[in-house]
C-alpha cells in the first residue's frame, strides 16, 4: 500500500497521458478525463502528505532492485508537500481554462502535454537519485516547450527558442557534473553520494562537481545571471499556460538545488557556498528593478519571479534550520501568489485586448471580485501582515538576524517595498483609476476563472491565517533537511518503508 502510495503521483499522469493520447487520435475530447486524473493525484498527494506527517518518509525501490543499485522514490515531507501544491496548481489552471485556436476550446494534445508537465515535476520531486532527476527534468523541459510555442506565432516561438536553448546549455552542464560524480563515486544516488563524498578528501573536485549542479539549476530557477530566459518567454504563452509555467517550473529547480545543497554538496562535505547568497542577492534586486520598470502586466509578473526566487535561495545559502523552513514555507506561498496573479493577468488581457496596464482602469468599479482576486495575492507578495507572504519574509529575515546577516536584511527589505511598490502600480493602472473613454470590455471569460482565482485566494488565506499549521509542517521538512542522516537512513536502510 506504502508502494502505491509513492509511485501514484508518477503513475497517474503517465497513464493519464497515454489515455489522452489514445483519445485524441481517435477524436474524442480529453479535458474530462485529464480533470478528474489531476483531481485524483490531488487527493493522493493529500494523503501522502498526512502519510508522511505522521510517520516519516517513505520509499519504494522500483523493481525490488535495493539502493544504491536501483532506482528509488522517496517521498519525505518536502517532497510530499511539493507534490500536493504541484497537483493544486495544474488542478485550478484546468478548471481556469487552457484554450486552443479558438477560446474556451479544450484542445486534447495540450492535455497530454500538461499530463507530461506534471510527469515530470513529480518525478522531479519524487527521485532519489541524481541520474532520474535529470531525465524528468528533460520530461518536464519538452513538455513545457511544446506547450509555449503551439499557437504557432512567431513571438511564442521566439520566446521558446530562448527558454529551451538556456535550457539545454543547463542539461549539458548538469550531464557533467553528474558524470564526474559518477567516475569518483560510482554512485548518483543523492542519500549514497552524501556518504561518500564526505569521504572525498578533495576540495576542488567537491566545488568543481557542485558549482557545475549549481549553475544548471541556477538556470533553471531564473537566478542571475541566467534569469534572461524569462521574462521573455512567460508571458507570451497562454494565459493559463503561463501561469502554470510561473507557478511550477522555477520552483523544481529551487527544489533542487534545496534538496542537492542540503544533503549532498554541504559546508560538512567541503563544498563552499559563501557566493550564493550574493547571488540570490544580485537576482532580487535585478528582478525587482526589472518588474518596477515595466507596464506589461504579465511580464512585469515574470520579472517578480526572479526576486522571489532569490529570497528562496537565501534562505538556502543561510541553511540554518529556520532559513530552510522559511525557505519552503515561502515557495508554498509563492507557488499560490504567483500563479493567482498571472491568473487574473489573463483575465485582465483578454477583457481588454491588451497587456499594457496603462491601457486599462475601471476594473474596481466594474468588475469588483476581480480586484478582490488581484488584492489579496498581490497584497501576500508585497508582505503585507497578516497575509502569507509577510511571515515567510519575516522568518526568512529573523534567520539573517540570527546568522548576521545584515547586508541580506537590508536587499530584503528594499526589494519588498519595491515589491509593493509595483503591485501598486498595477492596482492604480488597471483597477482604480477611471477606465479610458471609448474602452471596449471583451466578455469572452465565463465563471470558471473566477473559480480558479478564488480557489489560490483561499489557498492564500489558509497559509496566512493558519500559518502556524503550515510553518510548523515546514519545519518538520526542514529538519530532516537539516539533519542528512533522517533522509540517507530513510533510504539506505535495506528495505521499503
Amino acid at each position: 500500500m506504502n508502494d502505491l502510495m509513492v509511485i501514484a503521483p508518477i503513475l497517474l499522469p503517465l497513464m493519464t497521458l497515454i489515455l489522452c493520447l489514445g483519445l485524441e487520435m481517435s477524436g474524442k475530447r480529453t479535458g474530462m478525463v485529464s480533470l478528474i486524473s489531476v483531481g485524483v493525484t490531488l487527493a493522493v498527494a493529500t494523503g501522502l502528505v498526512m502519510r508522511v506527517a505522521s510517520g516519516g518518509t517513505l520509499t519504494m525501490a522500483v523493481g525490488g532492485w535495493q539502493p544504491p543499485f536501483g532506482i528509488v522514490i522517496v517521498a519525505d515531507l518536502l517532497a510530499a508537500l511539493m507534490v500536493w501544491i504541484s497537483a493544486f496548481v495544474v488542478l485550478a489552471v484546468m478548471v481556469y481554462g487552457v484554450k486552443g485556436r479558438g477560446h474556451g476550446h479544450q484542445s486534447g494534445h495540450a492535455q497530454v502535454l500538461i499530463q507530461g508537465l506534471l510527469l515530470g515535476v513529480n518525478g522531479s520531486f519524487l527521485t532519489g537519485d541524481l541520474f532520474n532527476l535529470y531525465v524528468w527534468f528533460e520530461v518536464m523541459l519538452i513538455s513545457s516547450f511544446v506547450l509555449m510555442v503551439r499557437e504557432k506565432g512567431i513571438k511564442q516561438l521566439g520566446g521558446g527558442l530562448i527558454y529551451v536553448i538556456l535550457n539545454l546549455l543547463a542539461s549539458a552542464m548538469f550531464l557533467c557534473g553528474a558524470g564526474m560524480l559518477y567516475g569518483e563515486l560510482g554512485t548518483l544516488n543523492f542519500a549514497d553520494m552524501a556518504v561518500k563524498l564526505s569521504a572525498v578528501d578533495d576540495p576542488a573536485f567537491v566545488n568543481t562537481t557542485g558549482s557545475l549542479l549549481f549553475v544548471a539549476f541556477a538556470a533553471k530557477a531564473g537566478l542571475f545571471p541566467f534569469f534572461f530566459w524569462l521574462p521573455a518567454s512567460y508571458h507570451r504563452a497562454d494565459p493559463a499556460l503561463s501561469a502554470l509555467f510561473a507557478g511550477l517550473l522555477t520552483k523544481v529547480g529551487v527544489y533542487a538545488l534545496l534538496r542537492t545543497f542540503s544533503l549532498v554538496f554541504t559546508d560538512a562535505n567541503g563544498f563552499s557556498s559563501d557566493i550564493i547568497l550574493y547571488i540570490s542577492m544580485a537576482t532580487m534586486i535585478v528582478g525587482v528593478l526589472g518588474a518596477v520598470a515595466q507596464y506589461n502586466v504579465r511580464r512585469l509578473l515574470a520579472f517578480h519571479i526572479i526576486s522571489q526566487i532569490g529570497y528562496m535561495v537565501a534562505g538556502i545559502a543561510i541553511g540554518t534550520p529556520l532559513a530552510l523552513a522559511s525557505v519552503i514555507f515561502y515557495t508554498l506561498h509563492h507557488i499560490a501568489v504567483k500563479t493567482c496573479l498571472f491568473l487574473v493577468g489573463g483575465v485582465l488581457e483578454m477583457r481588454t485586448g491588451s497587456p499594457d496596464i496603462r491601457t486599462h482602469g475601471g476594473f474596481y468599479k466594474t468588475d469588483p471580485w476581480l480586484a478582490v482576486g488581484f488584492l489579496i495575492p498581490a497584497l501576500s507578495l508585497g508582505g503585507i501582515p497578516p497575509l502569507s507572504g509577510f511571515w515567510a519574509k519575516l522568518n526568512l529575515m529573523q534567520a539573517g538576524v540570527d546568522t548576521k546577516e545584515w547586508l541580506f536584511i537590508g536587499v530584503g527589505l528594499g526589494v519588498g517595498i519595491l515589491t509593493l511598490f509595483s503591485m501598486v502600480k498595477i492596482w492604480n493602472e488597471s483597477f482604480w483609476k477611471d477606465a479610458p473613454e471609448g474602452m471596449e470590455r471583451n466578455s469572452l471569460w465565463p465563471g470558471k476563472p473566477y473559480a480558479a482565482i478564488f480557489g489560490f485566494c483561499c489557498l492564500t488565506l489558509v497559509f496566512s491565517f493558519y500559518g502556524k499549521f503550515v510553518f510548523g509542517l515546514c519545519e518538520d521538512a526542514a529538519d530532516a533537511l537539516h539533519d542528512p542522516r533522517v533522509y540517507i537512513e530513510s533510504v539506505m536502510g535495506g528495505e521499503d518503508k
